[in-house]
């Protein structure tokens, strides 16, 4: 019995160290090469139909939410700052304060700021600016358009536009947009553009 012990314990040792050594190797492949497949979607992903930075934005009526609808060139004129966005984004959410507070700001008065939901229903997005009190002028994609040619693959997208419809910046991620950093930011994209405080 002692002998049946000691070489079922014996399997049983080769057995995990067999395991170990076949499966730790086979993890750490796998996941390097879903890290590296999530690095190469990440940097070639693109939406069907993106204005790239440099290029201008195409002609495009956006339906209105909170006010009539509009043509995207009736912001030409003036540098524009449109951010997309989802009422199911939390990060969205959190950085809608700080936009509305850099609209009605003294730097804010130099550009337009407005917004565009990607939500899949306007009441969603209705009832979501009925709440925080909105007061910038947002508009509902349809069918994608904008969306697309925003390169909204991820949310919220701020993007910087120059008086001429010119697509100078795209940034990802939440900002407050009323702190000093962000206000700097939106001062070297539109620079030129903008009486300097």
């Amino acid at each position: 019995m002692v002998i049946q012990f000691g070489y079922a314990r014996g399997c049983e040792m080769r057995f995990k160290n067999f395991m170990r050594a076949l499966v730790a190797p086979a993890l750490a492949v796998g996941f390097a090469l879903m890290l590296g497949l999530a690095l190469v979607s990440g940097a070639a992903a693109q939406t069907p139909g993106e204005v790239k930075v440099g290029s201008v934005l195409r002609e495009a009526t956006m339906r209105g939410l909170n006010g009539p609808d509009q043509k995207l060139s009736a912001f030409r004129g003036k540098p524009l700052i449109i951010n997309v966005w989802a009422s199911w984004c939390p990060p969205c959410i959190a950085e809608m304060g700080s936009l509305e507070r850099l609209a009605w700001s003294e730097l804010g008065q130099q550009f337009n700021v407005i917004g565009i939901s990607t939500d899949d229903y306007p009441e969603a997005a209705k009832g979501f600016l009925r709440k925080s009190q909105a007061t910038l002028n947002h508009y509902i994609d349809r069918q994608l358009e904008l969306e697309h040619m925003l390169g909204a693959s991820n949310l919220p997208l701020t993007v910087l536009v120059d008086a001429n419809g010119r697509v100078l910046s795209k940034i990802v991620g939440a900002r407050e947009w009323d702190s000093p950093q962000a206000q700097q930011l939106i001062r070297n994209a539109f620079q030129g553009s903008l009486t300097s405080k």
